[in-house]
């Protein structure tokens, strides 16, 4: 194989347990509609057709904003604004029908594409859409009557369920309805946001300008709790400021996750659904790294984590019997299925405990992975009343010491420890006090 192919054979085997953790899933993925007039959209569309593909259920919300303004323009008209939210008057409600039946079209024609070579052939995906959401007007604010622009006030989720079941892609616009038979434009993020939570959907999908979340130094913030995030609320502003409010409500109310990706960059949508690196900024409710004590089913996962490391003659080779009988002493952080590090506690008497077996992946160091679990080993040791903690290391020396550790001798170590110790590995001692 080639490199490409064989990077590409890895990739694929990589995402299979986000294949099959994904399918027969409910997915809200929301559009602004800058997303769907921007040249990347059709690789978007593309995407989509996958997810569908693979068993995903999937309800698309488009937003019309930059279309809306368009359509005003050619009606010799413009709209106010008022805490970032349209003032729809009479006939910006005919510019606002106007631009969102244009969208709507555009977007069911795209979904239709199965020309013969294109990515798309065979897709033969069924787009409904129709009066889902129920809205009332939004009322009169600081002394603003926002006239046709409204809130969302309930979602059709026993339909929209029905639908999915059927198999169908669900299309939802930034409109909703009265039950009087009027029209209101919605925020495209209340009707997503509702949508997902309404539904109890797994996944709120929030596509924007950005690659997610970014901090003040231009990175992404690649995952964020509900506490976290809401104490970092006051630094976003714009659509990052409302795609944020968005998924935190939704996962407040339940969504297990939400993510923000770029619509502009080719495969987002992929690469945050089927990589545990992902490209964009998740939210939960918990943090998506779990540290935990290791079970039996963790074993498989150990034993690849140290045996690098025990052919590199850093660690002492343990056998799949060994770590079975010891794997009560182990706590491990593991990420989607996979064990990204661990670490171990030995008790040797009354007051002192042995650390052993700290391991990060390589592609997973750098991320506080190792002090994780260095804190809860000293506090699992505190609770037992252990006076010290002591490791065994023949590279590590300096990471060690940066922790806290100071140098040992062996005659340091407790009795039965030095029986042990190989002479022959010559490891450096190394102490802490707890």
């Amino acid at each position: 194989m080639t490199p490409d192919t064989t990077a590409y054979v890895q990739w694929f085997r990589q995402s299979s347990p986000y294949i099959n953790a994904h399918r027969g899933k409910t997915f809200v993925l929301m559009c602004e509609g800058d997303a769907i007039a921007d040249a990347n959209f059709t690789n978007v569309v593309q995407d989509i057709a996958l997810l569908t593909s693979l068993g995903v259920r999937l309800v698309l919300v488009h937003g019309a904003r930059p279309q809306i303004d368009m359509a005003l323009e050619r009606l010799g008209a413009q709209s106010t604004f008022h805490k970032d939210f349209r003032i729809t008057d009479r006939q910006a409600l005919t510019a606002v029908k106007a631009a969102v039946g244009y969208v709507k079209a555009d977007i069911e024609s795209r979904l239709s594409v199965g020309l013969p070579n294109s990515p798309m052939h065979g897709a033969r995906m069924r787009v409904v859409s129709g009066n889902f959401v129920t809205a009332r007007p939004m009322g009169v604010i600081d002394g603003i009557d926002f006239q046709h622009t409204g809130e969302v006030r309930r979602i059709d989720h026993s339909a929209i369920t029905d639908l999915l079941a059927a198999g169908n892609i669900v299309l939802l616009s930034c409109l909703g309805y009265s039950p009087s038979g009027e029209v209101f434009n919605l925020a495209v993020e209340d009707v997503a946001r509702h949508t997902a939570t309404s539904l109890r959907a797994d996944k709120l999908i929030l596509m924007g300008q950005d690659d997610g979340l970014l901090n003040r130094n231009g990175s992404t913030l690649q995952q964020l709790t509900c506490r976290s995030l809401e104490e970092r609320l006051p630094q976003f502003s714009g659509e990052a400021r409302n795609h944020a409010e968005a998924a935190l409500r939704a996962v407040s109310q339940g969504v297990p996750r939400a993510h923000l990706i770029s619509f502009h960059h080719d495969g987002a949508l992929l690469q945050e659904l089927f990589t545990r690196e992902g490209k964009g900024t998740m939210i939960s409710q918990d943090p998506y790294d779990q540290l935990r004590p290791a079970r039996i089913d963790d074993v498989g996962g150990i034993l690849s984590l140290l045996k690098p490391l025990e052919d590199a003659g850093i660690l002492v080779r343990r056998s799949r019997e060994l770590l079975e009988t010891e794997l009560s002493r182990f706590y491990v952080i593991e990420r989607d299925g996979m064990i990204t590090a661990c670490a171990a506690l030995y008790p040797y008497s009354d007051d002192r405990a042995e650390l052993g077996c700290v391991a990060v992946h390589p592609d997973y160091r750098g991320g506080h992975r190792g002090q994780l679990l260095l804190e809860q080993i000293e506090q699992e040791a505190r609770r037992r009343q252990y006076q010290q903690l002591f490791v065994l290391t023949t590279r590590t020396a300096h990471w060690f010491i940066e922790q806290g550790f100071v140098p040992g001798q062996v005659s340091d170590l407790p009795e039965e420890r030095q029986k042990l110790y190989n002479f022959q590995r010559n490891s450096k001692v190394f102490l802490k006090t707890l």
